[in-house]
């Protein structure tokens, strides 16, 4: 089991991820309106660009918007589960020694105690994330079973991760499951609100430039929008 999840699985959910990843990318954009979005990001492209950037990076950073200063708590956690959700399935040294062995590259690779904290910070802030949807009713009447699943997804790996890190109970299990859920959520992705992997970036680039150019950013100059 272990040769062929981390064989032909291996290959199978990382190709799926990045065709995947890469369709729903592409097709964000294709679907945008002509007239109203197209033509002024070709017309002004510098100062879509300018816009979109700006966008990305203040909503990357903790505290960076309005939106994240209104809600700490919000903030604290969602930063807390993504910064740990990133770093770890990328820098985590048997991760890296896996990448070493497929295909002859690794990455830098995180000290295990934080690695250790950042998981940590995944699971206990997605128990959060649930929480919170149990508890605030302006986020419960939005909340359905598909929201907890993709919450559960998306915790799964880390979970079974540290189950394996500290041995509890058989080793091999929890590993040839952290394996399972790891790819899983690789092949899921693409074809559900996990896709926010990429559409964030592509979400928040085209407001950006809405911005930069249509909703004010070129107010005064001329501005046929």
């Amino acid at each position: 089991m272990f040769e062929f999840l981390t064989g032909p699985m291996f290959w199978l959910s990382i190709s799926i991820f990045i065709i995947g990843m890469i369709t729903r990318f592409v097709t964000y954009f294709r679907g945008l309106h002509w007239q109203l979005d197209r033509v002024a990001y070709r017309a002004f492209p510098l100062q879509g660009l300018k816009g979109a950037w700006r966008s990305i990076y203040r909503w990357l950073l903790p505290f960076g918007t309005h939106g994240w200063r209104k809600q700490p708590f919000m903030t604290v956690i969602f930063f807390g589960f993504h910064i740990g959700a990133v770093l770890v399935p990328l820098f985590l040294l048997a991760h890296n020694m896996l990448l070493k062995d497929k295909i002859g590259v690794s990455l830098f690779t995180l000290n295990p105690t934080v690695a250790d904290v950042l998981t940590w910070a995944v699971v206990v802030s997605a128990v959060l994330l649930a929480l919170r949807r149990v508890g605030l009713p302006e986020v419960r009447i939005l909340t359905t079973s598909y929201d907890y699943f993709i919450l559960l997804l998306s915790a799964a790996p880390f979970v079974t991760g540290l189950l394996a890190r500290y041995e509890v109970g058989s080793y091999s299990f929890w590993l040839i499951l952290h394996i399972l859920c790891g790819e899983a959520l690789l092949i899921a992705a693409p074809f559900t609100k996990l896709s926010h992997i990429v559409l964030f970036f592509a979400s928040r680039a085209q407001l950006g430039m809405d911005y930069g150019i249509k909703r004010g950013g070129m107010q005064g100059k001329g501005m046929a929008w």
